[in-house]
């Protein structure tokens, strides 16, 4: 027995169409873009100030911080930045707000690098302020052994060094990674 034409009987319209988007799709995508929203509404003002947001969507998340929680009006609330949301990219808005969550991270590190980077000089002398030379040409030779015979000298009278955080301090102005 052969059916003829199954396929052509039981196509629907949106098959061939490729900006076809289900009601599932449509939830899913409000979902994501009501909680990338939450994710805005519990970063700090300061945080929302360098993420360069639109004004109505920074406007609407500020008055969030103003709605008492677990009420009501705070979901609804809620919502509308979700619907304020799907107006947006999100790729570019995700890119900020990874950045200036991550910014605490990147700063430890930063700090730990200029440390251990001080305790290098500190430690070996002018054949590390030579490959730090190398490395970073801005710097200044001499003001960076000044630093370093001044804070060897502080570190042998006692165990903190003003010198030793002026060395610091000086790294971390002048190199810019």
């Amino acid at each position: 027995m052969k059916i003829v034409g199954d396929s052509e009987l039981f196509q629907q319209p949106y098959d061939n169409d490729d900006n076809y988007v289900s009601r599932t799709g449509v939830k899913k995508e409000s979902e994501d873009a009501q909680a990338l929203g939450m994710r805005l509404v519990a970063l700090s003002k300061t945080q929302l100030d360098k993420m360069g947001l639109d004004e109505f969507l920074y406007d609407a998340i500020l008055k969030t911080k103003l709605i008492k929680q677990k009420t009501e009006a705070y979901r609804r609330h809620l919502q509308y930045i979700g619907k304020l949301m799907r107006g947006f990219e999100h790729e570019p808005i995700e890119a900020a707000l990874d950045k200036v969550l991550n910014k605490n991270n990147n700063e430890a590190a930063q700090i730990q690098i200029f440390e251990k980077m001080r305790e290098r000089l500190l430690t070996n002398g002018d054949d590390e302020v030579q490959s730090l030379l190398d490395q970073y040409p801005q710097l200044d030779r001499q003001k960076l052994r000044q630093l370093i015979r001044q804070a060897n000298k502080e570190l042998a009278k006692g165990p903190e060094s003003k010198s030793s955080k002026e060395l610091y301090k000086y790294l971390r102005s002048e190199i810019k990674d």
